[in-house]
């Protein structure tokens, strides 16, 4: 009988832990509406518009802040609940100054309607409800 005791204010205890540890864990940040400027890293991202026409999701965006060779692949596309990858893109390397490109991904094989875009860099992140 004091064995169960044991047991049963053990797992008590870790209960109480693991709340403890809920508590102090940052919220999900709310998605970046369409149009708003988002600061990821040292990178300034806008994504204006986005347009589903036969199974290929075009994407289209305003990056720049700073130089980088490809800034388009931090961006990743979560379609359905799975991953897709960047099929392809116009944006050029970035500069300090802003510029128009577009993104494509092909979502063909999504199952569903579902298209959220993330864009990461360093510790930072955005994300966009596309659908």
């Amino acid at each position: 009988m004091l064995m169960a005791l044991g047991c049963g204010l053990a797992i008590m205890l870790a209960g109480a832990v693991f709340l403890f540890q809920l508590t102090g864990q940052d919220d999900i940040a709310a998605p970046v509406a369409l149009g708003e400027s988002a600061e990821v890293g040292d990178m300034t991202v806008v994504v204006t518009d986005a347009v589903e026409d036969a199974g290929r999701l075009r994407v289209l965006v305003t990056i720049g802040g700073t130089d980088d060779d490809d800034p388009t692949a931090a961006f990743r596309l979560i379609a359905s609940g799975r991953p897709v990858g960047l099929e392809s893109t116009t944006c050029a390397a970035s500069s300090s100054a802003l510029a128009d490109c577009a993104i494509e991904f092909d979502v063909a094989s999504a199952d569903g309607a579902s298209r959220v875009l993330f864009y990461e860099r360093g510790d930072d992140q955005a994300r966009w409800v596309l659908g």
